[in-house]
């Protein structure tokens, strides 16, 4: 692989938010010395290397690894390379062979070539550069072939999908904006016995950014708790945590001035360029918070939501500490939520997988120390949960019960607020509802 194209493999991975791998290189042969000197010929390409010493081991590798590409001596004990790599071939035809042979037996490699389809072969000793040379084309070629069936799929989902545009409301993207640029100037000037209502005024943003994204109402607010929760639990004092809260809370503001397709599309179906025009809502964001003083840290949180630890991120490509640490905080619940409800993959995830997923990430998208903590968080909360509440059917709930937390449809409309205490009128309402709407209900309950 040329310098160019690792650059372009590096751009790449920066823009796709779960980027793929380096290139995985099978070397088979029972001599260790010659599996020595691969490694050594192939380690600063950066491909990631697993070596075999017969063909029945690499046979076990490919079963239990994805390997791009396979480098494979003729001569070896039992199988020979021809008959190793026409079982490739026949079991896993989409990984490229080349061939290493040591002596001239014009069959035995006639017989590769048309039972193994090798890509090419190669006389021992070899040339490092023609190797290097062989390897990266063909590595180019698989990369190719990858792109052109993801652009194929791609091309057939979206055919599949009628989108919907509502074209008013796009027109009146920046009308909207500018009034609520005006709400929030008048805000500025609230006295401090408004705080209430300001954040419930906050709730009333984050809840029409919900609605215009598709998202069931309710996200913002657990993604503010959960964000305050944490930052506490990072050290943060309480005029901090509010900030980070605050910012879960209008996270997706900037989404305003962005079309009704994009932000209804998960993150995973963007292409290259939609996902550059999404991961800088942030800084649109920032902006529209710049009028009021009192937000100016949380409109900072807001604006570096998209960094990553690794420093691959934007819009100012900040790596670990050097992000706000509120950010941090933001992207690790943001995408948790995101996971759970469809807003990054085109299904909803488990809580369970979700958070395996930014486990995995932990380091490179993720500050892990952050990552460890909100798992530890979410799992204490479970266990709470489960031990202090119970999941009723409406036809179970008894008068005097109180809620847990919010009573919402599935499609998130509120029904009962939290901690309200049950009567024999809404008990009436709640089950009629659930014949007319024919979706089960169930209300978490706090138990005495």
């Amino acid at each position: 692989m040329t310098a160019i194209q690792s650059q372009e493999l590096q751009t790449l991975q920066q823009a796709d938010p779960f980027a793929l791998p380096p290139p995985c290189v099978l070397l088979v042969d029972d001599e260790q010395s010659i599996l020595s000197a691969l490694k050594r010929t192939f380690r600063p390409q950066g491909y990631r290397l697993l070596t075999a010493t017969s063909a029945e081991a690499g046979l076990d590798i490919l079963a239990s690894a994805e390997v791009d590409l396979v480098i494979s001596d003729m001569r070896m004990p039992g199988m020979n390379g021809a008959q190793f790599l026409a079982q490739v071939k026949q079991q896993w035809p989409a990984t490229m062979r080349i061939l290493l042979t040591g002596y001239s037996e014009i069959g035995s490699t006639i017989s590769a070539i048309n039972d193994g389809g090798i890509h090419h072969y190669l006389s021992k000793p070899w040339e490092d550069r023609e190797l290097l040379m062989i390897v990266a084309h063909a590595l180019e070629e698989q990369q190719l072939r990858k792109q052109k069936m993801s652009l194929e799929r791609k091309v057939r989902e979206q055919n599949l999908q009628l989108a919907d545009f509502n074209r008013q409301l796009e027109r009146q993207v920046q009308a909207r904006t500018e009034e609520l640029r005006q709400t929030v100037l008048f805000l500025e000037n609230a006295q401090e016995e408004e705080q209430k209502a300001f954040l419930s005024m906050l709730h009333v943003f984050s809840d029409i950014s919900e609605l215009r994204a598709g998202l069931a109402n309710g996200q913002s607010a657990r993604i503010a708790r959960w964000c305050e929760q944490l930052a506490l639990r990072m050290g943060m004092n309480s005029h901090h945590a509010k900030d980070t809260m605050m910012a879960g809370m209008l996270h997706g503001i900037g989404k305003l001035d962005l079309s009704d397709e994009l932000v209804r599309k998960p993150i995973e179906k963007m292409s290259s360029e939609e996902l550059q025009r999404f991961l800088w809502h942030p800084v649109k964001g920032q902006m529209l918070l710049t009028p009021i003083p009192t937000l100016a840290e949380t409109g900072e949180i807001i604006r570096h939501q998209h960094e990553r630890y690794d420093g691959r991120g934007v819009p100012e490509s900040l790596s670990g500490d050097a992000i706000p640490m509120g950010s941090r905080i933001l992207a690790v619940v943001r995408d948790f939520e995101g996971l759970c409800n469809g807003g990054i993959t085109s299904h909803n995830v488990s809580p369970e997988k979700a958070l395996s997923m930014l486990r995995t990430h932990a380091g490179h998208r993720y500050d892990p120390v952050i990552v460890n903590t909100f798992i530890a968080m979410m799992e204490e909360q479970r266990l709470a949960l489960e031990q202090q509440t119970r999941l009723l059917a409406p036809q179970d709930l008894r008068v005097g019960m109180k809620l847990a937390e919010d009573l919402r449809t599935r499609s998130g409309v509120l029904l009962l607020n939290k901690e309200h205490v049950l009567d024999e009128a809404i008990l009436a309402r709640l089950r009629r509802f659930e014949e007319i709407d024919e979706m089960p209900l169930k209300a978490r309950i706090l138990l005495h």
